[in-house]
């Protein structure tokens, strides 16, 4: 990976191609060690209106490029995310606190996001469908929508980001991409400089790094048409009322509290393993996270002191300079806020079963026992490596725990009996339900998204991609004229 003070970053953005950049350069800070790893060149309004004027005058040309030319360029840019692992993974784990593994996995899912994007030109695109008027034909097709704006979180910044760059090209549109300063270069700047090497099109793809403002005014621009979102939900709801007040496509990726459901026939030792896994990946900074385990009370004591043991093998340190299973959380703010949560929740009468200290932005896999729904480690998306255990008595109380979250993302279900399981997964509010298996589950084949806060709108992967980045258009066609009445 490149440190260096000349790299391209430090003083221009990509608009189709690097261009000086108006706003202010900010420093890119390492979470793990608080050193300086580069600085880094912003996006200003005024860079947002050009980039949307670029992409307008782009789009119609990106759009009649024959399919096999859009799919060469993006199996290209797969081809790219390979050849240049090392250099993204680098960046992934000094720039976001990734320890390798995590980085390794999320470049493998995006380079899958990208097969699977360039396999979606060649998609049927319509239908024909009959008519009561004699010699009417009625086609019906799926067209671009034209410039798509993507925001994108820092957590998992390349893969979260170019789910949905990749099938927005793919499908004709022109991007701009507003990643998060935190994780703007493997989730930005580099992905800029694969598409170009791959071959795309000056002005189809821009990257605009920058603060709340700059995605207000990607949201709020008329020339952009569609904004897809990953991030929190009191974000979401913003984004979510200025497209519904500008008739603008939203697709919403928000937050979760999702629910690890223990019955009283699972086998526990999968359980837990899942448990610590869906808890504890990524320091929990995970919109997936397993942030509430609900656990049968006849095995509850079991599954607590199973799950406190792993906690407390987990070791948490540099994943750039040391083999560890918990990196960094991504800034001494966040570290706090899960501190403070986990504090609160321990006074309101929350037995500590494992971790709970904080050395500056390193959190301890922890481990909380009695935990009720009045508890901020209960009701708060947590975004740490929290484990909070609340007991239930049957099937109906679980479900009614479930259900009683506003969030609706993902859920596990642990039984031995998987009928068992669906019945309870048929009743549940979430976009997500995974038996004997964990909360952090995504396959790139396979639409993801959630309900309720986790986002009402928007899904992401296989066949909801091309629904997602494209409208549709009734065309009718006479061969003659009609003479009506009048």
């Amino acid at each position: 990976m490149n440190t260096a003070s000349n790299v391209v970053w430090n003083e221009h953005i990509f608009m189709g191609g690097w261009r000086t950049g108006h706003g202010e350069q900010v420093s890119v800070i390492e979470p793990a060690t608080g050193d300086l790893l580069s600085t880094l060149q912003t996006a200003s309004i005024e860079d947002v209106d050009h980039a949307a004027n670029i992409a307008q005058k782009t789009q119609q040309e990106w759009a009649a490029v024959p399919f096999d030319r859009k799919a060469e360029i993006l199996r290209n840019a797969a081809s790219l995310l390979k050849s240049r692992a090392d250099e993204i993974n680098g960046w992934n784990t000094r720039e976001c606190g990734s320890i390798p593994p995590k980085a390794q996995w999320e470049l493998q899912a995006t380079y899958e996001q990208a097969l699977m994007a360039a396999a979606l030109p060649m998609q049927p695109h319509g239908q024909i469908f009959p008519s009561n008027m004699p010699g009417r034909r009625n086609y019906w097709k799926r067209i671009p929508i034209g410039t798509v704006g993507v925001i994108a979180p820092w957590n998992f910044p390349v893969l979260l980001s170019m789910r949905s760059v990749f099938p927005a090209l793919a499908m004709g549109n022109c991007v701009i991409l507003k990643p998060d300063v935190k994780s703007a270069i493997c989730g930005g700047a580099l992905m800029a400089e694969i598409l170009r090497e791959a071959g795309l099109p000056e002005g189809v793809f821009h990257v605009l790094p920058g603060g709340p403002e700059i995605g207000e005014a990607l949201v709020k621009h008329p020339l952009v048409k569609m904004i897809s979102f990953t991030g929190s939900t009191a974000v979401g709801l913003k984004i979510g009322e200025t497209c519904g007040r500008m008739l603008k496509k939203a697709a919403l990726e928000l937050g979760g509290n999702n629910a690890m459901v223990i019955l009283d026939d699972a086998d526990l030792e999968s359980a837990v393993s899942c448990a610590a896994w869906g808890s504890f990946l990524h320091q929990g900074q995970i919109c997936m996270q397993s942030g509430r385990h609900l656990v049968h009370e006849s095995i509850a004591d079991q599954y607590a002191n199973l799950l406190s043991q792993r906690a407390k093998n987990l070791f948490c340190g540099n994943p750039w300079k040391e083999q560890v299973h918990l990196g960094p959380l991504i800034n001494e703010t966040q570290a706090q806020r899960v501190e403070r949560i986990v504090n609160r929740s321990i006074e309101m009468g929350a037995t500590l079963l494992a971790g709970g200290k904080r050395k500056g932005n390193f959190y301890e896999a922890t481990v909380l026992g009695n935990v009720t729904p009045e508890m901020p480690v209960y009701s708060e998306e947590i975004f740490g490596p929290v484990a909070p255990i609340t007991t239930f008595s049957t099937d109906d109380e679980a479900v009614a725990l479930i259900n009683g979250s506003d969030y609706g993302l993902s859920t596990a279900i642990h039984s031995r009996s998987t009928e068992r399981a669906l019945r309870i997964a048929n009743r549940i509010h979430v976009g997500m339900v995974h038996i004997n298996d964990q909360t952090v589950n995504n396959e790139f084949q396979v639409p993801f998204g959630g309900l309720g806060s986790s986002g009402s709108s928007g899904r992401f992967g296989g066949p909801a991609n091309i629904d997602e980045f494209t409208t549709s258009q009734w065309i009718s066609v006479m061969e003659q004229g009609i003479q009506y009445p009048f």
